[in-house]
């Protein structure tokens, strides 16, 4: 028979490795990326910087805010994104505007020489993660011709679903609703360049 103190000592040996081994879970770092297709429509020459974007406070954190009924979210420790979703949101916008657009002259930062014909700037009000449902996004942006202060301004409300319960088809969706909004956004600096001709011409 093992003695009391030998199996106590056991015992807390055992509990001990048990929590070490659940502190240590690795965490899964998830990104947003771009998934914009080309137009097809003639390449756009103007420059456009992206940003401010502005989240919303509930969501604005590392880890993923996952929804779970109508009135409750978890907070997913062990999920997270890979960097500030502010900053990631402006990029992949960026990134998409390239494609949409045919133009490389998309930033999120000044850039030495860099002179933007447009500013865009997005405030998202809702960025909602449903797993194995959808991914929501609805957001406000301004596409703003910076040398006259003129401005466009739209509303692009999305709904993108997920196939399975994986956290990263649920960030690929976030990124096809963001596809969705740049795709707005371009449409709206087209629709400015555009009117900036027919000016010119008359």
């Amino acid at each position: 028979m093992i003695p009391a103190r030998i199996a106590i000592h056991c015992a807390l040996a055992a509990l001990l490795l048990t929590a070490a081994g659940c502190a240590s879970a690795p965490s899964k770092f998830y990104d947003l990326t771009s998934t914009a297709t080309a137009s097809g429509q003639a390449p756009v020459s103007a420059s456009v910087m992206v940003g401010p974007v502005t989240i919303p406070a509930a969501v604005d954190q590392p880890q993923m805010v996952v929804q779970v009924a109508d009135n409750q979210v978890v907070v997913d420790e062990f999920n997270r994104w890979d960097a500030p979703l502010s900053d990631s949101i402006a990029r992949v916008v960026a990134d998409d505007l390239a494609v949409q657009l045919g133009s490389p002259e998309v930033a999120t930062v000044a850039l030495a020489n860099f002179n933007p014909a447009y500013r865009v700037t997005i405030e998202v009000q809702r960025f909602e993660s449903l797993q194995g449902q959808a991914a929501v996004l609805d957001a406000v942006w301004t596409v703003r011709k910076t040398s006259t202060g003129e401005a466009r301004s739209g509303r692009t409300s999305t709904r993108q679903t997920v196939s399975g319960q994986n956290f990263d088809q649920l960030a690929a969706a976030h990124s096809r609703a963001l596809a969705t909004l740049s795709s707005d956004v371009a449409t709206a600096i087209r629709a400015e360049e555009e009117a900036g001709s027919a000016k010119q011409t008359e």
